[in-house]
């Protein structure tokens, strides 16, 4: 089988360890083309802007624009030929089904299902407690070698098993490498749910505590989700479907016919 054709992207921008630590593993198994922000772009979900700027990196190109924006513009134009797009190694999880939208790794993978081209996403968990910011924290690039362990094998087995013909993408959150060799688990995103908002006078602070409970080991999330396998030491893999997919519904349908009627 010929190397598969790879569009590495991030949102943690182009000169991030995690992206270097995925591209530095997945040159050893495809023809990898990088096209990522310029700078940080976390949690602009799939954003999009009309025109960007582009430039030469010696990486691949960057983009001055957010993680959709470098999926459209390398499938449509930078790398055409691209057979699986890899977001990612993102600094910090992305884990519960709250999470998905607001995030711009995820997002990135998203965006490349509508080219009907695979993909997967790929974070990395920090158990860091409410009062450190996932940006404020150091982490070693060798931390990453879990994931990018993960995102080889991935890239490597899925093509030819079906596995993207159930899935659109794969979202994919792996723990720090001094864990210790993880295992995986095939999970669904956590429907758990702790944001918080407290008013103090004239300002409102949003707070979601789940990071703190991860942190400490205590999580009310069930076995067979992405945060417990996290927490557990394992490498979660969520296989998706892209967003705003529809169901039948009968209640709906008789209110669409009662509007009529009321015309």
């Amino acid at each position: 089988m010929d190397e598969p054709s790879i569009l590495l992207t991030n949102d943690d921008g182009i000169e991030s360890a995690g992206l270097r630590a995925l591209y530095d593993t997945l040159t050893d198994v495809g023809d990898v083309t990088v096209v990522a922000p310029a700078v940080d772009q976390s949690a602009v979900g799939r954003s999009l802007s009309h025109d960007v700027t582009v430039r030469e990196h010696d990486l691949g190109y960057a983009i001055e624009g957010t993680p959709a924006d470098c999926t459209v513009a390398g499938l449509g134009s930078l790398a055409p030929d691209t057979d699986i797009v890899v977001a990612g190694c993102n600094q910090g999880a992305n884990l519960g089904s709250y999470v998905l939208g607001r995030s711009g790794t995820v997002s990135a993978a998203v965006e490349a299902t509508f080219f009907d081209v695979p993909a997967i996403s790929v974070s990395m968990y920090i158990p860091v407690r409410d009062d450190a910011a996932y940006e404020d924290v150091q982490v070693d690039p060798e931390s990453y070698a879990e994931a990018a362990r993960a995102t080889e094998f991935l890239v490597e087995r899925t093509p030819g098993t079906g596995v993207f013909e159930d899935a659109d993408y794969l979202n994919v959150n792996a723990p720090v490498a001094e864990w210790g060799p993880a295992g995986m688990q095939v999970t669904v995103p956590s429907d758990v749910y702790q944001m918080t908002a407290t008013r103090d006078e004239g300002a409102i602070q949003l707070h979601d505590r789940i990071w703190e409970r991860m942190a400490e080991g205590d999580i009310p999330d069930p076995e067979g989700s992405d945060r417990r396998a996290v927490v557990d030491g394992d490498v979660s893999v969520s296989p998706l479907t892209a967003p705003h997919t529809t169901e039948h519904h009968e209640e709906l349908d008789a209110l669409a016919e009662a509007f009529r009627d009321a015309a």
